[in-house]
């Protein structure tokens, strides 16, 4: 099953761009838009339910290919402020760098984005590889 979007595409790229150009000086509607955004544009390029994502308090998804988790925590979480989220997505921050300073909290041996971040963005907000 694919990833259903929350933000339509261009409207979470204007986000995204506006954020790329204010930084943590953008506003919560819009800095959420952007999060949600790039959180769709990661369950798009790595579809699947084996490591959870989340942003608080924005949003959450579950992506990559792997096994299943069915109830209670999942055996792979990724859990990242906006901000740092954001500087990952966008590759402003690399994810070693990011995990190492203990901005990011992985566990659960298949929660390293590093070869998906920074996501590949195209001009129309797609993910692309």
């Amino acid at each position: 099953m694919s990833h259903r979007r929350r933000i339509p595409p261009d409207e979470g790229r204007r986000a995204l761009d506006r954020w790329l150009a204010e930084g943590s000086s953008l506003g919560r509607a819009e800095t959420a838009t952007a999060v949600r955004f790039t959180l769709d544009e990661l369950a798009t390029a790595l579809p699947g339910n084996s490591v959870e994502v989340r942003v608080p308090p924005f949003g959450a998804v579950s992506c990559m290919p792997g096994p299943r988790h069915t109830r209670g925590t999942p055996p792979a979480v990724v859990e990242a402020p906006p901000q740092v989220w954001l500087a990952l997505a966008t590759g402003s921050l690399p994810w070693h760098d990011a995990v190492r300073s203990a901005q990011v909290h992985a566990s659960g041996r298949r929660a390293d984005l590093a070869a998906a971040l920074p996501l590949r963005l195209s001009a129309a907000g797609a993910a692309g590889g």
